[in-house]
């Protein structure tokens, strides 16, 4: 059964939490495609430290669908609802999603990160994040790129090295050089 179609978005669904591996699962299975970004964390209990592959967007996840078929997305166990504005489904911008699948896969130490929507933003020139854009912060003598994702309000920070960013012009410089 094919379910892809030309009108297919990518759309984030509010899943129960601790059901994000359950729901992705569950949906490749009905032949989504599904995106559920992780990462590794360090826990540590009295006796041992372990390292986890935990969601970086709990209670949440992606997959793409056409919104006009999304009954079936809805009955899967843990899925919630779609996320979007008000009562009325948004689907995801897809250059804020492929800017964390880049992040991710780039092998770099990639964390959650509180939501910044204002700032100065950056282009990486060099290495394996090359093209992404995103506002860079200082934080324990190390450079990082943070990455929201609008809808969600949420944001991920990956480490890159300070000389391989360069600052993207604002709208106000670039027309005051004009």
């Amino acid at each position: 059964m094919e379910l892809q179609s030309n009108n297919c978005e990518w759309y984030a669904l509010y899943v129960r939490e601790r059901y994000e591996k359950i729901a992705a699962s569950q949906l490749s299975g009905r032949g989504y495609e599904v995106y559920l970004p992780t990462y590794q964390s360090k826990r540590r209990w009295s006796d041992r430290t372990k390292t986890l592959e935990v969601p970086l967007f709990p209670t949440y996840m992606f997959c793409r669908f056409d919104f006009r078929q999304r009954l079936p997305i809805l009955t899967v166990p843990g899925v919630n609802f779609i996320v979007g504005v008000g009562k009325t489904p948004a689907p995801v911008d897809v250059k804020e999603l492929d800017a964390v699948r880049l992040a991710v896969s780039s092998g770099l130490h990639c964390e959650p990160w509180p939501f910044l929507e204002a700032g100065h933003s950056v282009r990486v020139e060099h290495g394996p994040l090359t093209g992404l854009e995103g506002f860079v912060l200082n934080v324990k003598n190390s450079c990082r790129l943070i990455i929201s994702v609008n809808l969600l309000g949420r944001s991920v920070s990956v480490e890159v090295d300070r000389d391989s960013v360069k600052p993207i012009p604002s709208a106000k410089a670039m027309a005051a050089a004009s």
